[in-house]
């Protein structure tokens, strides 16, 4: 019996690699480096999607011939406006208190590949905040979690408790939208819920 084609994974995100390995998705990590800076004029829609579909056609390039590569991005918007990873301590706690008590939205894009053939999606999910003191925006920031999370915060961590309210996919806010992932897996012949 053929076994399982193995998923390259065109991310370092060790969060995306831990939700393909919820749904039973092994993966063996590809590294690749691409130009994630905002075009001038660029909406976020159509930034995460380009990203997403570069870091994967960067990835295919990378892999070895007929290799499926999964890649995804994730940017936190707030007024059409990204919000990335934050540069310091005053960046994370300007971009805390713009969140609090407000709704903003969550858009992931994930993509998979096999030579030319390139597949994106695109998800939405709105979240709201409640108000954030600055007392525990400062003793958020101490704690090291929103140093390398887009808008300063991870859902799936600390940050959990600002979360009032999720309209949309939980995962694709930790970073990858799992039912869509899975849909699109599928359709490049790999499974979820392989044995381990």
């Amino acid at each position: 019996m053929l076994s399982e084609p193995r998923l390259l994974l065109a991310s370092a995100s060790p969060r995306r690699r831990e939700l393909l390995a919820q749904i039973g998705v092994p993966t063996t990590r590809l590294v690749c480096q691409v130009d994630e800076q905002v075009e001038p004029g660029e909406v976020p829609s159509v930034y995460v999607e380009r990203v997403t579909r570069d870091k994967v056609c960067a990835g295919v390039a990378a892999a070895p011939s007929g290799a499926v590569v999964l890649a995804a991005d994730t940017a936190v918007v707030l007024n059409q406006q990204i919000l990335g990873k934050p540069r310091d301590r005053a960046h994370a706690l300007a971009m805390l208190a713009a969140l609090s008590g407000r709704e903003h939205q969550v858009l992931t894009a994930v993509a998979v590949a096999c030579e030319e053939r390139v597949e994106v999606q695109l998800v939405v999910t709105q979240v709201r905040f409640r108000i954030i003191t600055p007392a525990e925006s400062e003793a958020y920031w101490a704690s090291g979690e929103p140093a390398d999370k887009a808008g300063a915060y991870g859902i799936q961590g600390l940050g959990a408790i600002f979360v009032e309210h999720i309209n949309g996919s939980y995962s694709a806010v930790v970073g990858l939208p799992l039912a869509e992932t899975a849909a699109l897996l599928d359709r490049f012949g790999i499974s979820c819920w392989q044995p381990a």
